[in-house]
């Protein structure tokens, strides 16, 4: 039986052992799919010594810590910083990224001629495939940090005249993640319009307060359920290449 698995921390309630497993029974699979919760990244060398892999997914936080360890990346992981798959192949490690892939295919659908600039909120390994995501599609963004760096701005400088140039915003933060499901950036709502998409990487619970302090000013909104369904997929057909 083919084995594969999920890397992070605290990740009992992750969308992808659920996905897989569904998608091994539905399609007759001879596999099985175990998460491997992680208190350190330091264990990951007794994951791979104590289990024969045939692919792995990686997740918050260890999409950029995990790169150490492996063999090769591929460009575009490497240009974004962050892994979130992992293809086994002669004895090799190689690193991948997907979800800029599923980022990318689950927004173009949603996209009007006014969406010309984007806020990305959080600065985490998701935030770079979500930049990088943006950058292909020819949408200028800034980031947004609770301690901004270079090139980044600050939640208090976010203000009407921001909001009125950057029709898209991403919350690529955990925050309103179940069970936590009140909380939401920090950004002026009351500013929004019914030309901006608020697009919610956090898929638990299906609408976020986020996307409900949107809805209230007649924003498009979305959840990330679709993104993690394209970036599944992706690695599913990485490993079997």
């Amino acid at each position: 039986m083919d084995k594969y698995g999920l890397v992070g921390k605290n990740i009992e309630y992750s969308f992808s052992r659920g996905y897989f497993q569904r998608k091994f029974e539905k399609e007759h699979i001879n596999a099985t799919y175990v998460n491997f919760d992680l208190a350190s990244i330091s264990q990951f060398n007794s994951v791979l010594k104590e289990n024969n892999l045939n692919g792995l997914n990686v997740t918050i936080p260890y999409k950029t810590e995990v790169i150490s360890f492996l063999d090769h990346i591929e460009d575009e992981a490497k240009e974004i910083e962050a892994v979130n798959t992992i293809k086994f192949k002669e004895g090799k490690l190689i690193g991948y990224n997907t979800d800029v892939y599923g980022f990318m295919h689950s927004i173009r659908s949603l996209l009007k001629s006014h969406h010309k600039k984007a806020l990305v909120l959080g600065s985490g390994g998701a935030s770079k495939a979500i930049c990088y995501g943006l950058t292909q599609l020819g949408i200028p963004y800034k980031v947004v940090a609770r301690t901004p760096k270079h090139n980044q701005i600050s939640y208090g400088s976010i203000d009407k005249n921001e909001l009125s140039c950057a029709h898209i915003i991403i919350n690529c933060t955990p925050l309103g993640t179940f069970p936590n499901i009140e909380d939401a950036p920090h950004i002026p709502y009351q500013y929004l319009t019914p030309k901006h998409l608020l697009y919610d990487l956090v898929y638990n619970p299906e609408e976020t307060a986020f996307m409900k302090k949107g809805k209230k000013h007649g924003c498009l909104t979305t959840n990330g359920y679709q993104m993690l369904i394209l970036q599944a997929e992706k690695a599913w057909e990485i490993w079997n290449s």
